[in-house]
């Protein structure tokens, strides 16, 4: 079975930094273009950032410059770094697993911007 489990949110400050992680189980990792989503209260979930198989990598224009998606394909794990945070990042952040017809979702991990 399948499973994908974040880490590393938070409560931090406006400013600060988090690095969120995500531990894939069970798949071909590699084959697998990953990406981070995040939705906010009363907001639809959003694309934050994906990096793909060959480690290309995107960014939604509110986080460029400012968050980092990267993978260990040893570890089988995605990670987004994120830095310069501010109140508006606040939300749950979601990984995501693509390749072909297969897709899997974590459950989610909180990071709240505030002071």
């Amino acid at each position: 079975q399948v499973q994908l489990v974040e880490s590393g949110g938070g409560l931090v400050q406006p400013g600060g930094s988090l690095r969120l992680s995500c531990a894939a189980s069970s798949l071909a990792f590699s084959n697998y273009a990953m990406s981070w989503y995040r939705q906010a209260p009363g907001k639809e979930r959003e694309l934050v950032a994906l990096i793909t198989s060959s480690a290309t990598t995107n960014y939604a224009d509110s986080v460029k410059g400012r968050f980092t998606i990267s993978r260990d394909n040893g570890k089988r794990t995605v990670y987004l770094q994120m830095s310069s945070l501010k109140p508006e990042d606040t939300a749950v952040y979601y990984c995501r697993a693509r390749w072909l017809v297969r897709d899997y979702w974590g459950q989610g991990t909180q990071v709240t911007v505030s002071s």
